[in-house]
């Protein structure tokens, strides 16, 4: 896949997902084999909360077109990830982890790169994201990628299973 987009920076989406098997760095969309290892990674990086599995995020973001688990693998291991979602109106990331030992890599950009590339594919013209607001250093690792506050609250409530 090429891509004409770009970032906010100006800088080309590279075709940054491949057929499998992929090279170390290199995002494709996760295999039953990855769904451990990815679990793994997001508990490392503090990720998952008790109301949200982890498994489930994963099989629901698996099940339908219009959203993907990317992972990037080094030495064999799932070493970084982000789950895309479109929602016919705009995409959101969730869940970009790189293992804190690749941290510092380059590959935290490139999980975000891949996702806009998988996203733009599909449509979508504006990308969002959440980030708890006390996560100083996320925030700033995602402004440095050209996001902003979107000056607006979140607001969300649970509702039942029928």
């Amino acid at each position: 896949m090429t891509s004409v987009h770009a970032l906010s920076g100006g800088e080309p989406l590279a075709p940054v997902l491949a057929a499998a098997p992929a090279a170390d760095g290199v995002f494709v969309e996760i295999t039953d084999a990855d769904v451990e290892q990815v679990v793994e990674l997001w508990q490392a990086c503090g990720l998952t909360r008790p109301w949200n599995d982890p498994y489930v995020d994963i099989a629901e973001a698996r099940a339908g077109d219009g959203s993907t688990v990317l992972v990037a693998r080094a030495e064999g291991r799932v070493a970084a990830t982000a789950m895309a979602g479109h929602d016919g109106h705009r995409g959101w990331l969730y869940y970009v982890a790189v293992a804190p030992e690749a941290r510092g890599t380059g590959l935290g950009r490139a999980a975000v790169v891949a996702a806009e590339a998988w996203l733009v594919a599909r449509g979508a013209r504006k990308i969002q994201l959440m980030v708890r607001t006390t996560n100083e250093d996320v925030v700033a690792f995602y402004e440095r990628l050209g996001y902003a506050d979107q000056q607006c609250a979140v607001l969300g409530r649970w509702v039942e299973p029928s």
